[in-house]
């Protein structure tokens, strides 16, 4: 139960941040078109893209970490015996997971602050602060637990075999 709605959590995650995509490309597309047309295009839809470059980012990054999607090279992994690479790949992650930690705690201070003292973002209109920094703690945080599950479960972050596997 708790695993399915975490896992539903974080593709429903994803799944905002692949929406986040699509209102980037149609705010680009209206921007230009009301250019070329001589028009001077809306302010909050250049303000909402970069709202929606935040979200994106933050909100689909712990589903990458799930699928294995982030960058990382395979180069030193490939060269390692078995034993050497299953500990240099759980020792990376719980690198990771400890980064990610630390990250989600400086992110809940910054939403605290912000709530506390009434930050707004006042570009295109009134946006309260919190709503955008709150995605870091909830990224990281959920990053955390993904890259722990490459520290404790069965399954490595690495793969060790060098090269493009797609």
């Amino acid at each position: 139960m708790i695993n399915t709605t975490y896992k539903a959590l974080l593709y429903g995650l994803a799944g905002v941040s692949g929406l986040m995509l699509v209102w980037i490309m149609v705010s680009v597309i209206v921007s230009v078109v009301m250019r070329n047309m001589g028009l001077q295009p809306f302010a909050w839809l250049f303000t909402s893209a970069e709202y929606g470059l935040l979200y994106m980012t933050m909100l689909g990054a712990p589903w990458l970490v799930r699928e294995k999607g982030h960058v990382h090279i395979e180069l030193l992994t490939a060269a390692l015996p078995g034993a050497a690479r299953r500990l240099l790949s759980r020792a990376v992650a719980a690198a990771c997971v400890l980064i990610c930690v630390i990250l989600t705690w400086k992110g809940i201070e910054l939403v605290m602050t912000n709530i506390k003292r009434g930050d707004f973002d006042t570009r295109a209109y009134y946006y309260p602060r919190w709503l955008l920094t709150i995605a870091f703690p909830l990224s990281f945080g959920l990053m955390a637990v993904e890259f722990s599950r490459f520290v404790f479960g069965r399954e490595l972050m690495h793969s060790g075999e060098a090269g493009i596997h797609e």
